[in-house]
C-alpha cells in the first residue's frame, strides 16, 4: 500500500516583548496583511489568529500582545489573554530582534516562574537590519527572518511543519482567519487611527461595531469610535472632517482588500471617560475579565 502522510494541526504562539515583529511574521507567515501593524509599541490589543494550511499540515497562528508588565486594567487584560494563548500553545515562537541579540531565556522575558511546557523556538527577527555575518551567528541559535524581504519564512515554516503534532485540520483549508470581519473592522480603523493621529491618543481610541448589513451593496458598517476626553474628539473629527474622512478611507480599503466587496463605513465619534481603566467597558469592548493564567 502506498504511504499516506499523516495529517498534522498545531496551534502556534508568536510571542516576546511589544514591537519585535510579531504582527508582520504572522502576516508574512499567512500570506496576507491580516494583522495591523504600526513602528509604535503595543498595536496589538488582542490575539489574531491567522491560519495556513499546506497539504497534510494545518498552523493556527496567534499573534499575542507584547508581553509586558501592566500598567493599568486594559494592559492587564492584554496580558491575561496572552497567556491563556500561550497556555495551549504546541509551540511558542519567542520573537526578538536580530538587532537587539542575543534574545533572553523565553520565561524570564514573559514574567514566568518556570519555562513553559510547550517547546520554544527562538526566532531573530528584523534580519534585514543587521549584516549577512551577523545572521550565520544568530542562526547557530535559533531562526533568523526578515518579514520584509521574507528572507527565512520558508526555512522558518520547515522547522513548524517538522513539530506539529498529528491531527485533524479544524478549519477549511479556505480559511485564513478565525474572527469575524466585524472584528477586522474594529482592528483597521486602530492601524489607522496610528497612521493619522499623533502622540497618545491612537491608545485612548478604540472602534465598536454598531450594524453591519452584510447583504447590501455597498457593504454598510456604522461604526461608534471612542475616546477618552472631548479635545480628543475634536482631533479624531479634524477641521471639516478632514481626519475622520481620512481615518474611514484608511480603513475601508483595507476592510474590502479582505472582504472582497465594497464598503460604507458610517463613523461617529464619541467620548467615553477612562475607559481604558473601566471594567465593564473593557469587557463590553472585548478584554474577557480574565484570571491571572499560570502557563504549564
Amino acid at each position: 500500500m502506498p504511504h499516506t502522510e499523516p495529517s498534522r494541526f498545531g496551534h502556534v504562539a508568536l510571542a516576546g516583548a511589544p514591537n519585535v515583529g510579531k504582527s508582520s511574521l504572522l502576516n508574512a507567515l499567512v500570506g496576507q496583511q491580516l494583522a495591523i501593524v504600526s513602528p509604535r509599541v503595543q498595536t496589538t490589543r488582542l490575539p489574531v489568529t491567522g491560519l495556513r494550511t499546506d497539504g497534510h499540515s494545518q498552523i493556527a497562528f496567534h499573534d499575542l500582545p507584547g508581553l509586558l508588565d501592566p500598567g493599568y486594567l486594559m494592559q492587564a487584560r492584554m496580558q491575561a489573554a496572552g497567556l491563556a494563548e500561550l497556555s495551549r500553545a504546541d509551540l511558542i515562537l519567542h520573537l526578538h530582534p536580530s538587532t537587539d541579540a542575543p534574545a533572553p531565556p523565553f520565561h524570564r522575558m514573559a514574567g514566568l516562574a518556570r519555562p513553559p511546557a510547550a517547546p520554544v523556538l527562538t526566532v531573530y527577527t528584523k534580519a534585514d537590519l543587521v549584516s549577512a555575518d551577523r545572521q550565520l551567528e544568530l542562526a547557530r541559535a535559533g531562526e533568523v527572518v526578515s518579514a520584509t524581504t521574507g528572507a527565512g519564512i520558508d526555512h522558518l515554516l520547515e522547522r513548524i511543519e517538522a513539530g506539529l503534532p498529528e491531527g485533524t485540520h479544524q478549519f477549511d483549508a479556505g480559511d485564513v482567519g478565525t474572527q469575524p470581519v466585524r472584528f477586522f473592522v474594529g482592528e483597521y480603523l486602530r492601524e489607522a487611527a496610528f497612521a493619522l493621529l499623533n502622540e497618545e491618543l491612537p491608545y485612548a481610541f478604540t472602534a465598536e461595531v454598531e450594524e453591519f448589513r452584510e447583504a447590501e451593496r455597498p457593504v454598510y458598517i456604522r461604526v461608534n469610535l471612542y475616546v477618552e476626553r472631548e479635545s480628543q474628539k475634536r482631533i479624531v473629527i479634524g477641521a471639516g472632517g478632514k481626519t475622520i474622512k481620512a481615518i474611514g478611507a484608511h480603513a475601508r480599503r483595507r476592510i474590502e482588500d479582505l472582504t472582497g466587496a465594497a464598503v460604507y463605513l458610517d463613523l461617529w465619534v464619541k467620548v467615553l471617560p477612562h475607559w481604558r481603566a473601566n471594567a465593564a467597558a473593557l469587557t463590553r469592548f472585548g478584554f474577557a475579565d480574565a484570571p491571572h493564567t499560570e502557563v504549564p
